[in-house]
């Protein structure tokens, strides 16, 4: 079964964007922390499993909402290809739970190109709750996010997620999975 790439939809941190590396190269240039692996992010909230101030937490983090592009947030091994390749077929539609949407849509026009970043649709919703609403809305059936609580919602309001597999999400559901781009490219092209 191929998806039809007009019904699937995105989140971006975690999915598109490898905001774990990110995160653990800010901890280490900026404050000098040093030794934090992506497999020691067991928990969605990294301020339960890694023992930083949650002032140093939140800093970092702040930087890549704010300054994508700055922080030198890159995306996810293939993701480029295969939503440039997506992007001819259908218009690609990003859902995310970043509060601000500018700094993440220069982001995607960045790594994305002007021409394919013609065809995106971004909403940015602030919140990680209530993203069927606009699944739903934007007429998408399947969607991709690595916070399997999302993906668990979305499967009891009758959409069909993927959980793209994170160090977090590991052993907590029963959803399909994905690990990697290539098995995105597999799903839908």
């Amino acid at each position: 079964m191929k998806i039809d790439p007009n019904l699937i939809g995105f989140d971006i941190d975690g999915v598109v964007a490898d905001t774990t590396e990110a995160f653990i190269r800010i901890l280490g240039e900026k404050y000098g922390i040093k030794g934090i692996k992506d497999t020691d992010i067991t928990e969605f909230d990294v301020s339960k499993c890694l023992d930083i101030a949650p002032g140093i937490i939140e800093e970092a983090f702040n930087l890549l909402l704010d300054c994508p592009i700055e922080a030198d947030l890159k995306a996810m091994p293939d993701a480029v290809a295969v939503l440039t390749e997506m992007g001819r077929q259908a218009p690609l539609t990003f859902i995310t739970a970043r509060p601000n949407r500018e700094p993440i849509a220069a982001w995607l026009k960045d790594i994305l190109g002007p021409h394919t970043f013609k065809r995106v649709n971004l909403i940015a919703m602030g919140d990680h709750d209530g993203k069927s609403d606009y699944i739903r809305r934007l007429g998408l059936q399947y969607f991709i996010d690595d916070r399997y609580q999302t993906c668990m919602t979305l499967n009891q309001r009758g959409l069909t997620p993927f959980v793209f597999s994170q160090p977090w999400n590991q052993g907590r559901h029963q959803l399909h999975s994905v690990a990697s781009w290539s098995e995105i490219r597999e799903l839908c092209i």
